[in-house]
């Protein structure tokens, strides 16, 4: 029995126009824009969404979108998906990165979010 829930969505652009689209998503949505010190390819935008962590990553890749799933069991969940028809395509640090049937991406990461807000809204699996 594992538990997870949607943690996160973030908006993948190249790194050089990070900058500028954490600036327009920030104004869009009236939310400030934070880097985050301890992984600087991130600007989260703080507020936009209650209990869910909205950012821009910079990536060395073309702009897309990705949802994070966080969970208690990495390997059960990851399991999960695959047999939903995902593929894990790469690992890094601690993110296991899947491609979605459809093609998009998905990371499954540990629970960042704060224990009781985990255990009230995750799903438990069996």
């Amino acid at each position: 029995m594992h538990r997870s829930r949607l943690y996160g969505l973030f908006v993948d652009t190249p790194a050089p126009d990070a900058p500028a689209a954490a600036a327009f998503w920030s104004a869009a949505l009236g939310v400030p824009a934070v880097p985050e010190s301890h992984e600087e390819q991130f600007t989260m935008l703080r507020g936009a969404f209650p209990a869910l962590a909205i950012g821009v990553q910079a990536v060395g890749d073309a702009p897309r979108y990705h949802v994070d799933i966080e969970t208690d069991d990495h390997e059960a969940e990851t399991t999960r998906l695959t047999g939903l028809g995902a593929v894990e395509i790469n690992r890094w640090l601690d993110c296991h990165i899947m491609r979605a049937p459809g093609g998009h991406l998905l990371c499954v990461v540990p629970v960042h979010s704060e224990a009781d807000l985990f255990a009230a809204q995750a799903t438990v699996w069996p």
